[in-house]
């Protein structure tokens, strides 16, 4: 419970699911990129105890930006 509510304070507020969605692409595939690259295009997550893992809530903005430099 700790440890969701500081990822939640530092950003980190989007599921799998939910993040997947941002970027048009299945959940799946966002989950094997991070297994074979340890990033989605640089982009990391934050992994709980339960093993789940929550992602930057800015993240498509932060991408955005970094591609338009």
């Amino acid at each position: 419970m700790q440890a969701q509510v500081l990822a939640s304070q530092a950003g980190f507020q989007l599921t799998t699911d939910a993040f997947a969605a941002q970027y048009l692409v299945g959940p799946q595939t966002v989950r094997k990129r991070l297994s074979r690259h340890g990033s989605y295009f640089g982009i990391k997550p934050l992994r709980l105890p339960n093993g789940r893992l929550l992602w930057p809530a800015d993240s498509i903005k932060a991408l955005i930006e970094e591609s338009q430099q």
